[in-house]
């Protein structure tokens, strides 16, 4: 970790430890201010990333002695059918690959953490750009965004499994079910509990990844802000510790989306 209070171009210096966190949590706008250009174009970027590794994997994948990119994939997806085979039992020709997209995704965001503090946000002030946040998933918006699409798959997966009209009784009949005139007065509780339903799945998604990397990203501004060598011997710790953080969160999105997907095909 650096910590360079250079004066950028056009822009003075933080005048205190207050001004550097609040310069490091501050996002790159639109000039409008309703879009956090940073998230959407590490996020985009990141995302060809992932693209392009797993296609050069797949491209250079032998059944001799593999390569090390074609075992790091292997394993990755490995890991992710495990967790597929024990939480979804349905039959789907989209899981996995949504489920290996989500999970080195999300990894992919949460790493950009372990870039130095000022390495980007420095390097942007030569082409004029002065407020930079580089973790995606330090973003409640971006967190809310993909919990929204997980939801979103949630009913698309719900409505295939039982038919429109079976997802729509079942808003209506689970979890309390009842015959005859009971059917009519449990019908509003039901209805708002698979409300609340699917808002706390779409809740839990999203503020746990983003408390956690947000936690992590202000403990490494905060670390940036000591002398050099306090940097390196509470920097490195933290840095190996993180790397368990920056996997399990990913890995934890990957499984609740799974399990949710499973859960949503299921008939109550």
């Amino acid at each position: 970790m650096t910590i360079e209070h250079a004066v950028e171009a056009g822009h003075a210096a933080p005048a205190n430890s207050t001004e550097y966190i609040a310069h490091h949590l501050t996002h790159l706008h639109n000039e409008a201010g309703t879009i956090n250009l940073d998230t959407f174009w590490i996020s985009a970027i990141l995302g060809l990333v992932f693209l392009g590794i797993f296609y050069m994997a797949s491209r250079k994948a032998t059944a001799g002695v593999p390569g090390r990119l074609q075992n790091f994939v292997e394993m990755v997806m490995e890991i992710v059918n495990d967790t597929i085979k024990g939480a979804f039992h349905a039959k789907s020709a989209v899981i996995a690959p949504l489920a290996i997209t989500i999970f080195v995704w999300v990894w992919l965001l949460n790493a950009m953490d372990f870039l130095p503090v000022d390495l980007l946000p420095k390097l942007l002030t030569y082409v004029g750009v002065h407020n930079l946040r580089v973790v995606p998933t330090a973003d409640v918006n971006h967190t809310f965004a993909m919990s929204f699409s997980v939801v979103l798959c949630v009913i698309a997966f719900s409505i295939k499994a039982k038919g429109l009209g079976g997802w729509i009784k079942e808003l209506f009949t689970a979890p309390f079910h009842a015959h005859g005139i009971a059917v009519v007065f449990l019908a509003p509780v039901n209805f708002l509990l698979q409300m609340v339903e699917l808002v706390a799945k779409l809740i839990s998604l999203s503020l746990r990844l983003f408390g956690n990397m947000y936690a992590g990203e202000l403990i490494f501004i905060l670390i940036a802000l000591l002398p050099w060598w306090a940097q390196w011997m509470l920097g490195g710790p933290w840095a190996i510790f993180h790397i368990l953080i920056v996997t399990l969160q990913a890995f934890v999105f990957m499984a609740l989306t799974v399990v949710y997907l499973s859960l949503a095909v299921e008939k109550h």
